[in-house]
Formats: structure tokens, C-alpha cells, sequence
């Protein structure tokens, strides 16, 4: 007889999800999207086993583009999320490392770690993509788009100390002081504050791991309630709260703000190294992935303060997740797996 702990292995066309029995028997008895979103995930096969880092949407184009380190094409898409495309980089050096959609500018963005001078490419479809040069060889890591500043934002956790920069329009670079030569690894644009946010993975032990900016060239370093290794953060505007996951801390890893300055810490079901979040406003739902643990690597929550542990497709390093509205489905990428190093959940 079937328990309500045991784990089921499910299989369809070639796709494996993992889920319990229980958590089997809520989705099927719950119609709300809200409450079966990011339970069930499908493993993926992927057209390059790459060390894929990060990943978003182009509503636009119906287009996922997730970037990679290494490989000899360091760039795939999907639009759909289950069949991938290999396509090729100007630069095979570089480790492409972030990426974001300007709706804008209709234009992808990236932004590579090392390499030569030209640590960004920009692309029209995601297909098609041109290096550009940045005065700052830093290594970037997160970028961002604010169409109320029609503006991209990336950040740098290592170089000198200019470690963010600017652009209006993807082509031509600014670089700009930071208030500390922290280890920034994540950015966003939260539109109901008006302000850029970042967060860093060290803060040199000041509590300071936060800093904002009204315009992206003005930053103000606030103070964290922990010196955690903050890695991924996101805008959830339906709730008006900025959550940001973090790779270190006890039993608190997630932490919340409502403006960008007061911080709140908030308790984790484990201690994993979380590496991104998002926000699905649809689903009303936060989902955050994890690059450690074994059978449950993703958490959701409703309000930023409750988190529930969530099965996962397979055991990986997963580094990137995003929602993609227009398909009803969470797409994540991992930095490791053979042959699948996709999971989505519809």
C-alpha cells in the first residue's frame, strides 16, 4: 500500500517528476494554481550539458534565453520550455553569467564574469548576439532593466571600485562608485519603491549587505539583521516586499524588506544554499531554488515569511529561475546534470 511519505517517480513522453504521495494527492484535489505551482517539476533534456547560470523571459518574443559559463555555445532558448536550441556566442571566452529582457529597447542583455574588455553582448532575439565594450573589466554578475528609468543596471562582485554600470540603451556603458567593495551578486529594479536594489554574497563582516539607488548612480549601503551570503533577489509588487535568498545562515536565510532599507530575517524550512528567487504575480507566489540539497531544492511562499519545502525534479546545482506568464510555467536551470539540466512546473 501506497504511504503518504513515499516517493512516487513519475514519467511522461521521456519527462521525470518526483513528488510524494501526498503532496500528489493535494495537487489533484486543488484547482488553484496558487496552491500546485512549483510542486511538480519535469526534467528537461537540454541541448548542451553547459554550466547554465542564469535564465529569463521575453513576453515580447514568447522566448526563454538562459547564458552559460562555459561551452562552445553559451546561449540557448526555448519557447516553450521543453525543446532547447544550442546557439552560438561572439565571444567564447567570456562566462556569461546574467541576463535580463529590456521590453523597451526589445533587446537581451548579458553580462560575463571574465573574459576580454567586452564583458557585455546584447542580442535583438536571443539568437543573434553582439559583444559591446565596458571601460570596467570587472566581474560582472547580475543585470537588470527599469523601464520606468529606461535603464540597465549590472553589478560586479570583484574588480575595482566601480562595481556597478549603467546603460540606456545596451550599446554604450557607465561606470559608477559603489559605497563598498562588496561582493554584489544580485540586482533588481523595484518600481513600487522607485529604487535599484543589490545584494551582496560578503559584506566584510559590517552587516551592510544591502545598497540602494533611486537613479542607478547614487548608492546608499543599508543595514542587513545578518551578514549572510545573499545571493538572489526579486520585487514582488502584489505584496509590496523585496525578498532576498541568501548560500549561508542558521534557519534564517531569507530576509524581507518593504522599502529597502529595514530589513526583517526570515526562517527557512533548511539550510541549503539558495541561489535565486522569483516572483510569479499571477500565481501570487514566491519560488526560490537552491544549488545544494537532494530531493527538495525548491521553496514557495505566499507572503515572503512562510516557506514550504517542494520536490524537485532531480538532484542539481541549480542557479537561476524565472516565471514565464504567457506559458503558465516556472522555468529553472542548473549549473550540473547530464543531458537535462532544465526543470519546469506548469
Amino acid at each position: 500500500m501506497i504511504q503518504p511519505t513515499d516517493l512516487l517517480v513519475l514519467q511522461r513522453a521521456g519527462s521525470t517528476y518526483r513528488t510524494s504521495a501526498a503532496e500528489l494527492l493535494a495537487l489533484l484535489s486543488s484547482p488553484q494554481p496558487s496552491r500546485t505551482a512549483g510542486r511538480l517539476w519535469d526534467l528537461i533534456t537540454t541541448a548542451a550539458d553547459n554550466d547554465w547560470r542564469a535564465i529569463c523571459w521575453s513576453p515580447q518574443l514568447r522566448r526563454l534565453v538562459a547564458v552559460s559559463i562555459d561551452g562552445s555555445q553559451r546561449v540557448m532558448t526555448s519557447d516553450d520550455g521543453y525543446r532547447w536550441i544550442s546557439r552560438p556566442t561572439p565571444s567564447d571566452n567570456n562566462t556569461w553569467i546574467g541576463v535580463c529582457w529590456s521590453a523597451e529597447r526589445q533587446l537581451f542583455a548579458a553580462v560575463a564574469s571574465s573574459g576580454s574588455g567586452n564583458r557585455i553582448m546584447t542580442s535583438p532575439d536571443g539568437i543573434t548576439w553582439t559583444l559591446r565594450s565596458v571601460r570596467a573589466a570587472n566581474s560582472w554578475v547580475a543585470i537588470c532593466w527599469s523601464p520606468e528609468r529606461l535603464l540597465f543596471v549590472a553589478v560586479a562582485f570583484g574588480g575595482n571600485a566601480n562595481r556597478v554600470m549603467t546603460s540606456t540603451d545596451g550599446s554604450t556603458w557607465t561606470a559608477h562608485v559603489t559605497p563598498a567593495s562588496h561582493v554584489w551578486r544580485g540586482v533588481c529594479w523595484a518600481a513600487g519603491l522607485g529604487l535599484f536594489v543589490a545584494v551582496a554574497t560578503s559584506s566584510n563582516g559590517t552587516n551592510q549587505a544591502v545598497m540602494t539607488s533611486p537613479d542607478g548612480t547614487t548608492w546608499t549601503l543599508r543595514t542587513t539583521p545578518a551578514d549572510n551570503s545573499w545571493r538572489g533577489i526579486c520585487w514582488a509588487a502584489e505584496i509590496g516586499l523585496l525578498v532576498v535568498v541568501g548560500q549561508s545562515g542558521t534557519g534564517t536565510r531569507v530576509m524581507t524588506s518593504p522599502d529597502g532599507t529595514t530589513w526583517t530575517l526570515r526562517s527557512t524550512p533548511v539550510d541549503l544554499e539558495w541561489r535565486a528567487i522569483c516572483w510569479a504575480p499571477e500565481l501570487r507566489l514566491l519560488i526560490a531554488v537552491a544549488g545544494t540539497g537532494t530531493a527538495q531544492q525548491v521553496m514557495t511562499s505566499v507572503d515572503g515569511s512562510s516557506w514550504t519545502l517542494r520536490n524537485t525534479a532531480a538532484e542539481r546545482l541549480w542557479s537561476s529561475i524565472c516565471w514565464a506568464p504567457e506559458l503558465g510555467r516556472l522555468v529553472a536551470v542548473a549549473q550540473n546534470g547530464s543531458g537535462s539540466r532544465v526543470m519546469l512546473s506548469a
